[in-house]
């Protein structure tokens, strides 16, 4: 009696089953179909506390071992030209800039550009659009994003047809350091909101500094990264990687490439929305554990460059320092930080 029931259970069962399967097919099959854009936002993920475990550091993927590039690995005075992951390291004389005109300019593409002017730094505006209007993607349509929390102090540059200017408005924070680890967010919120529908390219850069010669088509790639001026000829142990375990930023001794600076990076704009809104997850779960990274964004920046390597890196012609002497090895400078008193700007 016990094993009839069970075997009539056991068949109402399946065909309860199976009528569930035949109404789920009929209701797909019915409903209209949906696509959510992939560049919707979700705050939810942006808002949510992430909590740390103390014995497991958090990795993006497992740690591999290997002997690091070196960016003056062939001779003294000239610089490495491909990467051992086969990126190409981009520097005067390694392209032909009349050929990537011919490639790239039939494209009709469009570049864009953020800086972030807060605070004093509103005074540096100026000459970084009129440089940028000078040397920067001649030839080509450009959209300028300038964040700032003062609209009204961002001056009104000239600009060549085809090149447009957005001051977008952004929160006033009292501390420096929460402006840093704020900008991944801004950026990756402004291309899910807006960017991606007006770029092919995004660049983003630092506003205190100026472009000197010509910055074209030679830097564009699905996910571009800029050598640090001042660690491009140092052993990785020197680099001022986030060597904390409790950091989300956490590098090991023997992990990296080469250091990358946090005031140039870019490429294709889905790839760019990728990145940064992976360095904010990052931040946001530091955060959440009471933890800043020993260079902010830029500790995050460095620490997703090893797990996701640029498919482009630029030499330090494309992000020098004013205040170091031109090396013989760079032929030229393109992009450079000035000589200011930044502990000043910082109040």
């Amino acid at each position: 009696m016990r094993c009839h029931r069970l075997a009539v259970g056991l068949g109402f069962c399946l065909l309860v089953g199976t009528a569930l399967c035949a109404l789920w097919v009929y209701v797909e099959n019915w409903l209209p179909v949906s696509y959510i854009p992939y560049y919707l936002p979700c705050p939810e993920i942006f808002n949510m506390k992430l909590q740390y475990k103390g014995e497991k550091p958090f990795q993006p993927v497992a740690q591999s071992q290997y002997p690091q590039p070196k960016l003056l690995e062939q001779r003294r005075t000239e610089l490495l030209t491909l990467t051992p992951w086969l990126a190409p390291i981009v520097s005067e004389g390694t392209f032909n800039p009349e050929l990537l005109r011919h490639i790239y300019q039939p494209l009709n593409l469009t570049i864009g550009l953020t800086a972030f002017a807060v605070g004093k730094y509103t005074r540096f505006v100026k000459h970084f659009l009129e440089s940028a209007e000078r040397f920067f993607m001649h030839g080509y349509r450009v959209c300028y994003y300038v964040f700032t929390d003062d609209p009204t102090a961002i001056p009104r540059v000239p600009l060549a047809p085809g090149r447009l200017l957005s001051i977008i408005p952004i929160q006033r924070h009292s501390r420096w350091e929460e402006i840093s680890t704020r900008r991944m967010e801004t950026i990756s919120q402004h291309i899910a909101e807006r960017a991606h529908r007006e770029v092919d390219y995004l660049f983003c850069v630092n506003v205190d500094m100026v472009f000197r010669n010509p910055w074209g088509p030679e830097t564009l790639g699905d996910l571009v990264a800029a050598i640090h001026p001042r660690y491009y000829a140092v052993p990785r142990q020197q680099f001022p990687y986030e060597r904390r375990h409790v950091s989300t930023a956490f590098v090991a001794d023997g992990e990296g490439d080469f250091y990358y600076g946090g005031a140039v990076f870019g490429g294709r704009v889905a790839r760019v929305y990728e990145f940064t809104r992976g360095c904010h997850m990052a931040i946001l779960a530091d955060k959440a554990n009471g933890i800043m990274a020993a260079w902010q964004e830029e500790s995050h920046l460095n620490r997703r460059f090893i797990s996701h390597k640029p498919s482009k890196v630029l030499s330090p012609e494309y992000l020098w320092d004013d205040r170091k002497p031109q090396p013989a090895i760079l032929k030229l400078i393109r992009f450079s930080t000035l000589d200011k008193d930044t502990n000043r700007l910082k109040r």
